[in-house]
């Protein structure tokens, strides 16, 4: 019966000295709602394969909503389509109506980058050999920093995105020593930051971190798991991210942390757009996009880019729900 207390005891005072540290960790500042500062993530892409008029929404998402802060993807399927053949037309395009309005602009560079199937790699280099086509990744680099380097509007470089999580997305095998490649290139060719990201939820954070000048990490509340074929709702609180980043402040030293990709569209089991309103509904509809970013902000993080523009305005053109457009629109013009 001793040994038993003895036990117990025991494991009641590490229950004790854990949650202890656990509340230690979970301090940080938790800036007020008008201090908070948002941005979105546009491809293209998306707006393109949802069938909407992309430079349309560009300018209706720079002028009506009021962004001011701006992820851009610099896709290497799109700008080289063939073997040294660019196509700069697009990107150009997006760039000049950023720096019209003085919109800051992180531009994303990468095999690697926003959207699925998350790797757009050429159809030319897709079959190449590792040997072969990392070069090419890095001419493809080099051309597109020097390209928009000059631009103020650019405020930083993305490298690749969330490159150590590996379980997502139809991509190579991450090679840690190639990513370190890209990125001493892209300082070698300009001064500005460089941002590397990393799952919120799935990853550890310190690979990623110790590698940014800027970290950038996703979250995400509801989404679908295709390996469990089931909805999934992360049991986590606003503190997990708190003691997240505190932890890994530990072994690593950005200059910044911030949210690349907030959730603000649904995920189901198909794209949104082949999917019911309920069905939406059961991972973001209105009012789980007013409860997120509450949560956001309670995480102690300063600056958000939402994920979903494309999908606001599919739902207020298409679906005639113009809700969470408006909404938006009052996180960025308060």
């Amino acid at each position: 019966m001793l040994k038993q207390f003895s036990w117990f005891k025991r494991m009641a005072i590490i229950i004790i000295l854990a949650s202890f540290v656990f509340f230690l960790l979970s301090f940080g500042h938790v800036y007020a709602p008008d201090e908070v500062k948002y941005g979105v993530t546009f491809s293209q892409k998306q707006a393109i394969d949802l069938g909407l008029d992309w430079q349309e929404l560009y300018v209706l998402m720079l002028d009506d909503l009021g962004v001011k802060r701006l992820r851009l993807s610099a896709y290497w399927d799109e700008v080289e389509f063939a073997n040294n053949r660019y196509e700069w037309e697009n990107l150009d395009w997006q760039i000049a109506e950023a720096k019209k309005r003085e919109v800051e602009v992180i531009l994303a560079v990468g095999g690697r980058l926003p959207r699925w199937p998350e790797c757009h790699i050429p159809d030319w280099a897709e079959s190449l050999e590792k040997e072969i086509r990392e070069p090419e990744t890095l001419e493809y680099i080099e051309k597109t920093i020097n390209r928009y380097k000059n631009e103020e509007t650019i405020v930083a470089w993305q490298v690749e995105n969330e490159p150590f999580l590996s379980n997502f997305g139809e991509c190579p095998n991450l090679d840690p020593d190639f990513l370190d490649k890209e990125i001493s290139l892209v300082k070698s060719l300009d001064k500005r930051p460089v941002v590397v990201t990393d799952s919120g939820e799935l990853s550890v954070w310190v690979p990623a971190a110790k590698r940014a000048d800027i970290f950038g990490t996703t979250m995400y509340r509801k989404t679908y798991s295709n390996l469990l074929r089931a909805y999934v709702s992360y049991p986590i609180e606003p503190s997990f991210f708190k003691v997240k980043r505190n932890l890994v402040k530990l072994f690593a030293e950005p200059e910044k942390w911030i949210v690349i990709e907030l959730q603000a569209e649904p995920w189901g089991p198909v794209p949104f757009q082949n999917l019911s309103p309920e069905e939406r509904a059961r991972t973001m509809d209105y009012d789980k996009f007013r409860e997120m970013m509450e949560f956001s902000r309670q995480t102690g993080f300063e600056e958000f880019y939402l994920w979903g523009v494309e999908w606001w305005y599919w739902e207020k053109i298409y679906q005639n729900n113009p809700s969470i457009w408006e909404e938006a629109k009052i996180l960025f013009t308060k």
